[in-house]
């Protein structure tokens, strides 16, 4: 079973539905057996407050991703916490005239794949992070973000 727990502190009327943000990270951890995984939306200040706090960046960033940090030995499904910018989605989205709802999907699939073990450190870490979002998002019926 995953088990994706949704939390909003937005305001945003931009926001999709509880079952589709689910269904996005759900179909992103379809090869695991259960998972457990929260994801926060957020406004532009508590996202900058955590980038500061933990990346050292100024500003809001559209997703961050927060591994739990627990031993592998105790086996908890628990992977951790994506927290998603809702203002900064929406102004990506009309910045870089995509549809709403696939930018959302990129980002909870992006955040994701981060708790999963996905980076983009190195250029090659990157390809194989890009194309696993790609392929995630086409079988949702998204297009190449990347495009």
């Amino acid at each position: 079973m995953i088990d994706v727990d949704v939390q909003r502190a937005s305001e945003s009327h931009l926001i999709p539905v509880d079952a589709s943000l689910q269904n996005w990270a759900q179909h992103a951890l379809s090869e695991f057996g259960q998972a457990c995984l929260t994801i926060r939306v957020v406004d532009e200040r508590e996202s900058a407050d955590l980038n500061k706090r933990f990346r050292s960046r100024e500003g809001a960033t559209n997703v961050l991703s927060f591994l739990a940090d627990i031993p592998p030995e105790v086996g908890s499904p628990l992977l951790g916490d994506i927290v998603i910018c809702a203002p900064v989605v929406a102004a990506e989205a009309a910045d870089q005239d995509k549809d709403l709802q696939a930018h959302w999907a990129h980002m909870v699939i992006h955040g994701v794949l981060h708790l999963i073990g996905f980076d983009h450190q190195s250029e090659a870490d990157a390809l194989a992070m890009e194309s696993r979002e790609i392929e995630l998002l086409a079988g949702l019926g998204f297009p190449n973000p990347y495009d």
